[in-house]
């Protein structure tokens, strides 16, 4: 028997008796005896696992599956530059306080720095992007293990996030005995911390109450507690029915007149919103899983929970009524707003679309997500295919340059039957840069070269050849294809 494939067996099994139960694999050698235990657990029914080809796919598959359950997903990699490519996947998680144990295969310690192949210093490569590193070897107790990675990850002493547990593995790496089914005990679910610190908050006439990612319906509540505008982000969780639409057009005309600011979540998806906060004194509901905001040091007070004292004059709230957006983009974003429903899922990526829906989506009740902890437009593709694993309707409003960014997670292998929707935005190339000063700057063939990345891609050849359905339309036409199940690629010229 390997003292690998016992560790591995126990710790797996512990993991999933701690309430983990989704797992993801990139395949290789030194990983290999968490691989074998996984699979026994998964052939069982015990736990879902997914085998991807690409790590940094993977990491943000897992990012989107750990979205949706808000609870610890596991990855598994072999060592080396397997483990690096899970980097910006982990940056995320730990910004939006996304739950994830990272199960990282490593030689043995006394190898490191000696030349092994495939050998680095792992631990600690993430740095402080990880609630901690557990660097264990065989002989460490694989149930204690299991369990404070979950606490770390989900939260139990402080804001949840991306958890390493670096392996040294020595061989012989796996043997076909024991099984993980052997060490198969009763779930026990781990809590997160609940610090609850309350903070009354005098309100004034022409306060208003801006949600930024991860606010959800705390904000919403306060507003309306306060009868207060409220301005949410399209993946706020608090763009509900009676927020402002279009309340980037309202601020340059009363943002003048605000006098104070109620922070909910993590604000950074508009200039005019960061203006106002710059230059307007702000109270801070502390988010449960992004970084408190505090951009400009200008915070008058932080709590778990803010409780309004009086409440917003009804003609401060009437002043703020506004029409939305009318554009081709905003057709498109409105048009997916308004398809989506119920238990489906939408996913924003981080692209000049997020940014049109904030002016001109109405306020609806809806399951929105977006990569707000370092808003890049990495792994998108495979973070929608990651929320749909959980069986829900996923729709993922994305540019051609982010579609292109993760074309490998369009790799359908070993995912079975989906239903993900992927409307491309497609304007060949970022447009979101036409609205910064470079574009005033510079000639065009420079601003072209060094902003805009202009790309022709055949995107009807990039879907077959993974085997999506593709399907070309316009803004006009597309609500007569947001309703085909399965893997579909909408192409949506811009």
């Amino acid at each position: 028997m390997s003292d690998s494939q016992l560790f591995a067996s126990q710790f797996v099994a512990a993991l999933q008796n701690f309430g983990v139960k989704s797992f993801y694999l990139a395949p290789g050698a030194r990983s290999q005896a968490l691989a074998i235990a996984a699979n026994q657990l998964a052939k069982a029914g015990l736990i879902d696992l997914t085998v991807r080809l690409d790590e940094r796919s993977m990491g943000f598959m897992a990012l989107g599956r750990a979205l949706g359950d808000e609870y610890p997903v596991a990855l598994i990699t072999t060592s080396g530059t397997a483990v690096a490519n899970l980097h910006p996947a982990v940056l995320e998680a730990h910004h939006a306080g996304v739950p994830m144990i990272l199960l990282t295969a490593d030689r043995p310690a006394k190898l490191r720095g000696r030349g092994a192949n495939q050998t680095t210093i792992q631990n600690g490569i993430f740095a402080e992007a990880v609630r901690d590193c557990i660097d264990v070897d065989a002989s460490a107790d694989p149930r204690l293990v299991a369990k404070r990675a979950v606490e770390l990850a989900v939260g139990a002493e402080a804001r949840p996030g991306p958890v390493q547990v670096n392996i040294q593995f020595a061989e012989p790496l796996s043997s076909s005995q024991p099984s993980a089914l052997d060490f198969v005990t009763n779930p026990e679910l781990v809590q997160r911390a609940n610090h609850l610190g309350e903070l009354d908050v005098v309100v004034s006439e022409h306060a208003v109450v801006v949600a930024g990612a991860g606010a959800g319906t705390a904000a919403s509540d306060f507003a309306k507690a306060a009868r207060l505008p409220l301005l949410a982000e399209p993946s706020s969780g608090a763009r509900v029915q009676g927020s402002i639409t279009n309340y980037i057009a309202k601020l340059f005309e009363l943002s003048a007149e605000v006098s104070q600011v109620f922070v909910f979540g993590k604000p950074t998806l508009s200039r005019a919103v960061l203006s106002l906060l710059r230059n307007t004194e702000y109270w801070v509901q502390k988010p449960s899983n992004y970084e408190g905001f505090d951009v400009f040091d200008r915070a008058q007070g932080f709590a778990d929970r803010l409780v309004p004292i009086g409440q917003g004059s009804a003609d401060w709230s009437d002043r703020w009524e506004s029409e939305p957006e009318k554009s081709d983009r905003a057709t498109l974003v409105s048009k997916v707003w308004d398809a989506t429903s119920g238990d489906d899922r939408l996913l924003f990526g981080a692209s000049e679309l997020i940014r049109v829906a904030e002016r001109a989506v109405e306020g609806k009740d809806l399951n929105v997500f977006a990569s707000r902890g370092l808003a890049g437009i990495d792994g998108t593709v495979s973070t929608a295919l990651g929320l749909a694993q959980a069986g829900n309707q996923v729709r993922a409003i994305i540019g051609d340059l982010t579609l292109l960014h993760d074309a490998s997670g369009l790799n359908r292998s070993g995912l079975g039957e989906l239903n993900v929707q992927l409307v491309v935005g497609n304007d060949h190339g970022g447009a979101i840069f036409s609205h910064l000063e470079m574009a005033q700057l510079l000639e065009r063939p420079d601003f072209e070269l060094l902003f805009t990345t202009p790309q022709a891609v055949n995107l009807e050849a990039l879907a077959n050849s993974y085997g999506w359905q593709y399907i070309r339309t316009t803004p006009g036409d597309l609500d007569q294809q947001l309703y085909r199940q399965g893997f579909v690629l909408i192409d949506c010229a811009l």
